[in-house]
């Protein structure tokens, strides 16, 4: 997740890589730990269409969060409008390339180039290629 000022000038990168498929715990987590992380501020989160995020735990549990988090979901089928795309993209012809398929390997790769990943320019860019900003 890009988590950035509603002009998109100060981007910051929020990763967590798991190991099989992302379900409703998964999500619920996440966002746990994204609110640990504002430290009180508010958040407009926009996301895609995953079936994770649509399930009925994760809107059950999104409607208590509503004094802090307002969700906007991205149109379906519009991967060029979602910043994240982009920096997968941008992950998978530099990093993960020419990794074997193991999940555990691939985890670790992410977590060795975060740095690299989360620079600001380039946070800044996938962004501006979304036309989100």
């Amino acid at each position: 997740m890009i988590i950035t000022d509603p002009e998109g000038v100060k981007p910051r990168l929020f990763l967590r890589s798991i190991v099989g498929n992302i379900n409703s715990e998964e999500v619920i987590l996440f966002v746990k730990d994204l609110k640990r992380h504002l430290r009180g501020k508010k958040l407009l989160l926009i996301w895609d269409g995953l079936p994770a995020h649509r399930s009925r735990k994760v809107q059950a549990y999104l409607a208590t969060q509503k004094y802090w988090l307002r969700v906007a979901r991205l149109p379906s089928y519009a991967p060029e409008l979602n910043p994240i795309e982009y920096l997968w993209d941008a992950m998978k012809k530099k990093y993960l390339a020419n990794l074997a398929a193991d999940l555990v390997v691939i985890g670790k790769t992410l977590r060795q180039c975060r740095r690299q990943i989360s620079d600001r320019n380039l946070l800044r860019g996938f962004l501006c290629a979304s036309e989100l900003y």
